[in-house]
């Protein structure tokens, strides 16, 4: 058992403090074996409570983190940290990104799109769903949804039709088949791309999971599609916390007499780019990404996608203008290597200085 992951869970499991706070300790000590074996003064100064610090100290959380590293050993179930490698790039730049990931399957370095939607599709909705994605996916895209009944089920159908790559995020843990009539699409998923969750092996699903893992789907994503939903629908908190992160909000028009396509037509009165066909979506995120041919799978266009650095940079500018200097202390790429890929960026019209020698994406 490595050290360190022992102490990202148990401070992962401390629920009474936010996640800014214990990104905040993690900065100053470095390390969360660190931030645990941090006395209570020091704690109590970047924000932990008497009760959060006796939570993070108790041996039984210790016990139960240990029980929980054997689960995922036994199960095939990795653990990733923020500091991880395959953990997805965009989501670390959220503002309360996971500390920890539970994965079955892998995640590969691919631009992703968020496809979510009704529970209680129509048969246009499914239909434009499954379009759309295996679309996507045709054109080098992964596809993120929360393999929900209905629009998300579609998605990754429509994915996985088209032999491309998709992940699913679940409100629950990933040992646990949600909805129980998708298991076999699970399996499904994990063999292209992967199921995860930041709730451990075992959680139950529960309504009030839901909402949060809504940002981890939209935090991956550099946009969220919304195919029909309600005024009320969780899809809308979806969108709303693509907005939030800096991500382009999608929506396909519905009919202006169906409640199920009332927070879709409102997603655009309010600003969303409307969607018609795949070309809309596309043409928005065409950073670079060569589209595949017909009959090409995602995995073999997705060589042809944005490098990861190109992608935290325009993740960053997706939030606000900013400075070379603002860029390179943001993305933690050196100057050297960063005015090359501002320079490759900009030749592909994807970036641009304004007048107060700012770069700022070209909209």
């Amino acid at each position: 058992m490595k050290k360190e992951l022992l102490y990202w869970l148990i401070l992962s499991s401390v629920k009474n403090v936010s996640i800014q706070t214990k990104l905040k300790a993690l900065a100053f000590l470095g390390s969360p074996s660190k931030v645990y074996e941090a006395d209570s003064d020091y704690l109590s100064g970047v924000g932990f409570s008497p009760a959060s610090f006796e939570k993070l100290r108790s041996a039984s959380t210790k016990d139960e983190c240990r029980r929980i590293i054997e689960l995922c050993n036994k199960k095939s179930i990795k653990i990733l940290t923020i500091d991880d490698d395959e953990y997805p790039e965009m989501l670390k730049y959220i503002y309360d990104p996971p500390l920890v990931l539970y994965v079955r399957g892998s995640i590969p370095r691919l631009n992703s799109i968020a496809i979510v939607g009704s529970r209680r599709a129509s048969g246009y909705g499914i239909e434009t769903a499954v379009k759309l994605s295996s679309q996507l996916a045709l054109s080098g895209f992964m596809i993120v949804s929360g393999m929900a009944r209905g629009i998300d089920t579609a998605a990754h159908c429509g994915a996985l039709k088209e032999n491309g790559t998709t992940i699913a995020v679940l409100g629950c843990g990933v040992d646990i088949p949600y909805p129980p009539e998708n298991h076999s699409l699970m399996e499904r998923i994990i063999e292209s791309g992967a199921v995860i969750s930041e709730y451990p092996p075992g959680t139950p699903p529960a309504s009030f999971n839901f909402p949060g893992r809504n940002r981890i789907i939209s935090g991956i994503s550099l946009g969220t599609l919304v195919i029909e939903a309600g005024l009320k629908s969780g899809s809308l908190i979806t969108a709303k916390y693509a907005l939030e992160q800096g991500r382009e909000v999608f929506a396909v028009p519905g009919n202006i007499n169906h409640y199920n396509s009332e927070g879709c037509n409102r997603l655009i009165k309010d600003g969303a780019k409307m969607v018609l066909d795949v070309d809309d979506i596309v043409e928005e995120l065409n950073f670079g990404i060569v589209p595949a041919r017909s009959g090409e799978s995602g995995k073999k266009a997705a060589g042809q996608s944005l490098g990861k650095e190109a992608a935290m940079i325009i993740s960053a500018l997706r939030i606000e203008d900013l400075y070379d200097e603002q860029i390179a202390e943001k993305t933690d790429i050196p100057l050297k290597n960063l005015y090359e890929i501002l320079l490759d960026l900009e030749l592909k019209g994807v970036v641009k200085k304004n007048l107060a020698g700012k770069y700022m994406l070209i909209t």
